[in-house]
């Protein structure tokens, strides 16, 4: 499979047969994407939680490409009353074999809600996803603080990459994304989640140098082939 990194949260991954899949799709208001939202062709979206900078640009998206939206059942509630007409509902340690492989949802510690016309909307609890296609095993933590149960994952998952929010402030630092690394045991990390806005800005080839395992620093735009 290909992963691209798209800078923020945003990944995108072709898997050998063709099939597209889109993580966090913040793209027109990030000023670190290298795409632009129109111009994206997706057969999923997978969402790891209700915040706008990882909704982002969800449903214009899945209505341009008529994308099925995989989330938890709140935003996956949201993205019908939007017009959406494919969701996937998934909630916390449910998994699911799609065609392309298998999703599931795992604990994240942080928040979940969108604000719309003044009024903040629930989006339930937040997550991280597992991804398992193609013999590998992806690992998207969304915002997440470290917390023990990481380790949990670590023994039970042969994890390929995991993709760690290291910008502090809103998700757990620098610091604590190595601890994180630590439990999570992936054969290689890459730092996420950073320098998109003042208060999370951080070094990440610091951070890399500091890991146990491989590091990886994707620049905006960057792919890599697991």
């Amino acid at each position: 499979m290909k992963i691209t990194y798209h800078g923020h949260a945003v990944l995108s991954v072709v898997l050998d047969e063709g099939i597209r899949l889109l993580f966090d799709p913040f793209i027109s208001q990030n000023l670190l994407a290298d795409i632009s939202a129109e111009d994206v062709e997706t057969d999923y979206i997978l969402i790891t939680h209700g915040h706008d900078d990882h909704i982002g640009d969800m449903v214009s998206i899945a209505k341009k490409n008529n994308a099925t939206v995989i989330g938890l059942p709140e935003v996956c509630t949201y993205a019908a009353s939007k017009g959406i007409e494919n969701t996937h509902g998934m909630n916390i340690g449910g998994g699911y074999d799609f065609p392309f492989g298998r999703v599931k949802f795992t604990h994240a510690q942080h928040s979940s809600g969108y604000q719309e016309n003044g009024q903040m909307i629930y989006m339930g609890e937040p997550a991280g996803i597992l991804l398992q296609a193609e013999g590998k095993t992806i690992y998207h933590a969304g915002d997440t603080a470290d917390y023990s149960d990481l380790s949990l994952l670590g023994e039970q998952y042969d994890i390929d990459v995991a993709f760690l929010p290291i910008g502090d402030n809103f998700t757990m630092g620098p610091e604590d994304a190595l601890r994180a690394a630590n439990r999570l045991k992936a054969k290689t990390v890459v730092p996420i989640h950073y320098n998109t806005f003042p208060q999370i800005k951080q070094d990440p080839q610091k951070f890399v140098e500091q890991l146990t395992s491989v590091g990886k620093v994707m620049n905006s735009g960057e792919a890599i082939e697991v």
